[in-house]
């Protein structure tokens, strides 16, 4: 076993090639960064936390490096070293802006990917080979050939929540918040949507002109809130403010103040700035949020994504140290992926004037 796949060999290598030990003094001088996360991570987590912070933003500079994260990351990752933060839409943009060498990807596997996709010039490192999305596994490109066999003639809206092989098979790519958007800009009375079947019964609700029909795949994350969650909670306490992710059940986010993607619900919170807030997603959102809203109350539940906590700050450190894990697509299918991914970009862009 070599030192990236031994914890105790890959700790010690670092320890070698870097201050990694905590430091309370180097914490305190790094008080600028702490101010965006201290409602959520105490001191003495931030000295453990402050040396790998500060070797990853040195070496990233030495890298010509950029580190991408997504909102479902933790905050030490979120605030300490990210240079990007956002949801997958914004990270999707952010991959085809960046000037850097090397692209970090701070977030899961299909991020990289489509990072890879959009900038195959550039070096693409995952920190965590194994950091995977029950989504992007529950649907292959045979599934969509099966659906477009179901259905002819009907385009397939994929989520990007998905592997390079299941772009390349698709017509177009959407996210959570610009999903109704681009089902209603498409021509065919009848939209397939791969792999979320929940964002697309939510996105249904929405585009009531369309016929949509799905693939059978769920998050993880976000499939296990219940309707009953959500009505004990309010009851409880009804000056709630209950914000839902559209990867949740119909019936969840029916119970819901407001749904929307990552991105829409940061956007909902700062401009709502309730007393008290639910978020129903992942749980790192309300972390990352925290110390920007000193005002709200974040209350549960959440549920932790397993894959997204796979990336730390150690397997970012070993990531740059040793350059690895690059993540490579094979290129025809990159470039049927990328005309799925840019069209999802391009649409995004014109809605949006």
């Amino acid at each position: 076993m070599n030192a990236a796949e031994n914890p105790t060999a890959r700790a010690a290598e670092l320890a070698a090639s870097y201050a990694l030990a905590p430091d309370p003094d180097l914490a305190a001088s790094m008080q600028e960064l702490y101010s965006r996360m201290e409602r959520v991570v105490s001191p003495p987590d931030w000295a453990i936390h402050a040396p790998y912070v500060a070797a990853i933003n040195k070496l990233k500079k030495e890298r010509n490096a950029v580190i991408l994260a997504h909102n479902y990351m933790t905050p030490d990752i979120y605030h300490g070293i990210a240079d990007f933060v956002g949801d997958s839409l914004q990270l999707a943009i952010k991959a085809t802006e960046v000037e850097a060498d090397v692209i970090v990807q701070c977030g899961v596997h299909f991020m990289a990917e489509t990072s890879k996709i959009l900038s195959p010039e550039k070096t693409v490192l995952m920190p965590d080979m194994e950091a995977g999305c029950s989504l992007a596994e529950s649907i292959t490109a045979e599934g969509v050939a099966q659906m477009r066999a179901q259905y002819p003639g009907a385009p397939v809206v994929t989520y990007v929540n998905t592997t390079a092989e299941v772009k390349a098979a698709s017509d177009i790519c959407c996210t959570s918040s610009n999903a109704a958007q681009i089902v209603a800009a498409m021509e065919s009375d009848t939209v397939i949507m791969t792999p979320d079947k929940y964002l697309a019964q939510n996105v249904a609700k929405q585009v009531p002109q369309k016929r949509i029909v799905w693939w059978d795949g769920a998050c993880i994350v976000h499939e296990r809130f219940t309707p009953q969650d959500l009505r004990d909670f309010r009851e409880y306490n009804p000056e709630t403010r209950i914000i839902t992710h559209p990867e949740c059940p119909p019936d969840v986010v029916a119970e819901a103040d407001f749904s929307g993607s990552t991105s829409g619900i940061l956007e909902y919170v700062h401009r709502e700035k309730p007393k008290q807030a639910m978020l129903v997603t992942e749980c790192s959102m309300a972390s990352n949020i925290a110390d920007e809203l000193p005002e709200v109350d974040f209350v549960g539940p959440c549920n932790m994504c397993p894959f997204m906590k796979k990336i730390t700050l150690e397997k970012v450190l070993w990531s740059l140290h040793t350059m690895s894990t690059p993540v490579e697509v094979d290129g025809a299918v990159a470039g049927r992926a990328r005309v799925a991914v840019e069209r999802m970009i391009d649409l995004s862009r014109q809605l949006a004037r």
